[in-house]
């Protein structure tokens, strides 16, 4: 089985590492152009294409796919390419860039796509911080043929994983991930056999996981505190979610919900456990903070370097 393999960030890395390590063939990785990043903004290869070149895997980074689009040149380019190198099937895993028909077509066994949800529920780019967010008891990864839709196509494998009160999208990103890549090997091992069915995606269920926005991480403490939990949780690592206190924007990565009555924003008590802060429902303890420029804290600590008082109102971050 020889498999291209699509993908982006250290989800997919860690998807192709598992197809490496299993013995599948791949000749040829497609990933998003280097970005800059960290202070100095200097340009980085994505995950999948650092492990790529750390195992002499060729690397191809098309800014687009579509014929029809800005760069037409580069995706006759890609598109020429992956005529030209011989593959059975093409893996793809948050790549990042969407797959035209005209590149779903090229592949004799299709397009797979490792997705981190149980469809149909959660299509689109966001499922492990939306399922946090909305509070689901569980999620999974469902291996799928890919169509022209949104996350649309077949389910062929899916695999559930259990959502505890105090997962992260980073700590279930992890957890996924590790799944995402056992599942495909488990994939391309049925397809290699004429093991590997397709089930249509049921028409019930289906609700699409928009792409997470900075503007939604700023916290309004009139909602209640069970809902701002979630979204604290959903939004770890990031974007972080925040409160203003004074001029300052704190970033808050962890919080527990507690009993507490009063205004909205209002700081009920500062001690050794944390910030407890009213909701419009119950009340958050913060306890773990960031300021700007700082480190993330456990609250007794980042209280020795930052003053907030009983009697304080936190705002939403503008």
């Amino acid at each position: 089985m020889r498999a291209i393999f699509a993908g982006t960030p250290e989800f997919a890395a860690v998807a192709l590492a598992a197809l490496h390590a299993a013995g599948i063939e791949i000749p040829l990785v497609l990933t998003q152009p280097d970005r800059p990043a960290g202070r100095g903004m200097q340009l980085q290869a994505s995950p999948v294409k650092q492990f790529a070149l750390a195992h002499q895997i060729p690397v191809a980074q098309p800014t687009s796919l579509r014929l029809d689009g800005r760069f037409p040149e580069q995706a006759k380019q890609a598109h020429d390419l992956l005529r030209a190198t011989a593959h059975d099937v093409m893996v793809v895993a948050a790549y990042g860039l969407i797959l035209p028909p005209s590149i779903l077509a090229i592949p004799p066994l299709g397009c797979i796509n490792i997705h981190a949800s149980l469809l149909p529920r959660w299509r689109g780019a966001a499922p492990i911080h939306r399922a946090i967010e909305a509070g689901d008891a569980e999620t999974g990864i469902t291996i799928m043929q890919m169509d022209a839709g949104l996350d649309t196509g077949d389910m062929m494998l899916v695999s559930r994983e259990p959502i505890s009160p105090q997962d992260t999208t980073g700590e279930l990103h992890d957890r996924l991930a590790a799944l995402g890549g056992r599942l495909i090997v488990d994939a391309l091992l049925r397809l290699a056999e004429g093991r590997l069915t397709r089930t249509p995606q049921p028409d019930e269920g289906v609700s699409y996981a928009a792409k997470i926005s900075k503007d939604e991480a700023a916290l309004d403490l009139r909602l209640p505190a069970t809902t701002l939990l979630r979204r604290i949780h959903a939004f770890n690592p990031a974007p972080g979610a925040s409160v203003q206190s004074g001029d300052s924007v704190l970033k808050i990565w962890r919080a527990e919900r507690i009993a507490g009555i009063g205004e909205p924003g209002l700081v009920l008590a500062v001690d050794a456990r944390g910030v407890t802060v009213a909701c419009g429902e119950d009340a958050l303890l913060l306890t773990e903070l960031q300021k700007p420029g700082g480190k993330r804290l456990p609250a007794a600590n980042f209280l020795q370097g930052f003053s907030i008082e009983a009697g304080q109102r936190l705002q939403p971050a503008s």
